[in-house]
């Protein structure tokens, strides 16, 4: 594979150059230490792939009612900025760059899982369906509590103090998690939503929280280092939205005036279920008008075509991630892959986390 081929050449994005147009994507793998801080095992996890052209952690929490799983490094407290400031250090030092994911995961929680026991929260009080690991077990998901009208500015000032925090922490920019049916999604989608205040209802109104959270974060970091992920089609976390099309259209076209570094798109369902109304996404990428990374099961000759044809100038790469540190130089040479092991996804320390083997190594 030569060096112009579009998938690995260098892209601007923002206020960065990226080597290549290969991200990391988000990955939640449950390594946190005591206090939600990311230890040593975090920083050799991240310099390893630091050949991405973007790294885009996992997804941290905002605050501490934001977190829905066990070991989820936040970005809230000052161990937690420290700890992630080790991360950033390494990952600058071997030549890459690094987004944080700002995270809030409303309804997606258990009372073991919030401060006092209390219950999560939502834009409505729906109980999802489903279960949630709480560390001990699995649990049913709760009733979560409906935040009042005038508790949601005080979500949108810890979105934008942990933009700060990132700041702090050395991070290259942040990227704000809209997707995969936790609070901002939940806000925006038809079937969560059932609110009738400037908050709830109409289009505008359901996408109002995703803006006010956007903007608190460019003011922070300013448009060209923030990012936004969305996922339209996608049923996880027991979502969905009546017209996924006419929604999300909505959304890409409020997000232009913010001049963001790109638009994160996973293009698809990850539960598996059939899609009855094929959604489109060139139409959404149009729409945007901007940087456009799709995700969701792209292997290489997906890459490959994908950005050669302008259907996506990034393309992020969860799985692959994992198992392969050194994934651009092997996408380069079409080396084999690794497999991942999902028992090592959520636990196993070291295993499944740092011990996989580049491709000199095997």
């Amino acid at each position: 594979m030569t060096d112009s081929t579009p998938l690995f050449q260098p892209l601007t994005l923002g206020a960065l150059t990226l080597p290549n147009r290969l991200v990391m994507a988000p990955l939640t793998r449950n390594r946190a230490l005591d206090g939600n801080v990311p230890g040593p095992l975090t920083v050799t996890y991240y310099t390893q792939r630091a050949s991405a052209g973007l790294i885009i952690t996992e997804a941290s929490p905002i605050c501490p009612e934001g977190h829905g799983y066990p070991r989820t490094p936040g970005i809230h407290s000052a161990e937690q900025i420290a700890g992630w400031r080790a991360v950033t250090d390494s990952v600058h030092a071997a030549g890459g760059r690094i987004f944080m994911q700002l995270w809030h995961v409303g309804r997606i929680s258990h009372p073991s899982l919030q401060p006092g026991g209390a219950a999560p929260v939502a834009p409505s009080a729906l109980k999802p369906a489903g279960q949630v690991w709480t560390g001990s077990g699995l649990e049913d998901y709760v009733m979560p509590r409906a935040l009042a009208r005038d508790e949601f500015p005080a979500i949108v000032e810890a979105y934008r103090q942990a933009a700060i925090n990132a700041r702090d922490a050395g991070f290259d920019g942040v990227e704000v998690h809209g997707a995969n049916g936790y609070l901002l999604d939940q806000f925006l989608r038809s079937s969560t939503n059932l609110r009738d205040d400037d908050y709830g209802g109409s289009l505008q109104n359901r996408a109002r929280p995703l803006l006010e959270v956007v903007g608190a974060v460019t003011s922070v970091f300013g448009g060209d280092r923030v990012g936004v992920r969305l996922s339209p089609e996608n049923r996880f976390n027991d979502i969905s939205d009546a017209d996924p099309q006419t929604t999300f259209t909505y959304v890409a076209v409020a997000l232009r005036p913010f001049n963001l570094a790109y638009l994160h798109v996973l293009e698809g369902d990850m539960t598996g279920q059939p899609v009855t109304t094929p959604f489109d996404y060139p139409a959404l990428k149009t729409a945007f008008g901007g940087c456009y990374m799709a995700n969701c099961g792209y292997d290489r000759s997906r890459a490959l075509a994908a950005v050669a044809d302008g259907q996506a100038d990034l393309i992020a790469f969860g799985r692959a991630f994992i198992a392969n540190p050194d994934l651009p130089a092997r996408l380069k040479a079409d080396a084999p892959l690794t497999e991942a092991d999902p028992k090592t996804f959520y636990s196993g320390e070291a295993h499944g986390y740092i011990d996989y083997p580049t491709l000199g190594a095997v």
